[in-house]
């Protein structure tokens, strides 16, 4: 009988990232994450659904923090000033976590089943903006524009931060990407 171990969802998170990074992700299996992780499959998937979910496990907080985020601003707050938060929010939580990010994304990168998982979670992402944005007043079209939009900037953003060699802050280019958006739209 196994007996409990501290930090699970960790040791096999990070078990996970170093076999993903020496041999792929196609080739690597739950069973050896779990043995490098020194666990049990059945302790994996009492964490993650699949091996796809560790890279994707933190989405619903990143979901969950954007809502709040436009939700929350003060109602003098334009939709995409509103959006803007919820983006700098999001750069802020990241910012921990660089050197994760830039594993994750080489990853991904690297395989077309998870390129396609990351496009789902954008677009998860940019329909709750919308929503969040709804419940502000904010009606269609406007409301689905925004949401998509500023999930293109967060895009945007997060790929030249995980592309960048030097120490940069995620939500600094989320700042720049929407200045670029704002002046391109800028009348003349």
């Amino acid at each position: 009988m196994v007996r409990w171990e501290p930090d699970s969802r960790s040791r096999l998170l990070q078990a996970a990232m170093v076999l993903y990074g020496e041999q792929g992700f196609d080739r690597t299996t739950v069973a050896e994450i779990a043995e490098r992780a020194g666990l049990t499959e059945r302790t994996f998937f009492r964490h993650f659904t699949d091996k796809r979910e560790v890279l994707f496990y933190g989405a619903q907080a990143l979901q969950d923090l954007l809502v709040t985020t436009v939700v929350n601003a003060p109602a003098s707050t334009t939709p995409i000033e509103a959006v803007t938060r919820a983006l700098e929010a999001a750069g802020e939580m990241f910012g921990a976590r660089r050197e994760f990010s830039v594993q994750r994304q080489r990853i991904i990168d690297d395989s077309s089943e998870l390129r396609e998982r990351e496009l789902i979670k954008l677009a998860t992402l940019a329909t709750a903006l919308a929503d969040a944005l709804r419940q502000r007043g904010v009606t269609d079209p406007t409301a689905g524009l925004i949401g998509e939009v500023a999930i293109a900037i967060f895009k945007n953003a997060f790929e030249r931060w995980v592309s960048t060699s030097e120490a940069s802050d995620l939500g600094h280019m989320v700042r720049e990407a929407l200045e670029q958006v704002r002046d391109a739209t800028a009348a003349p």
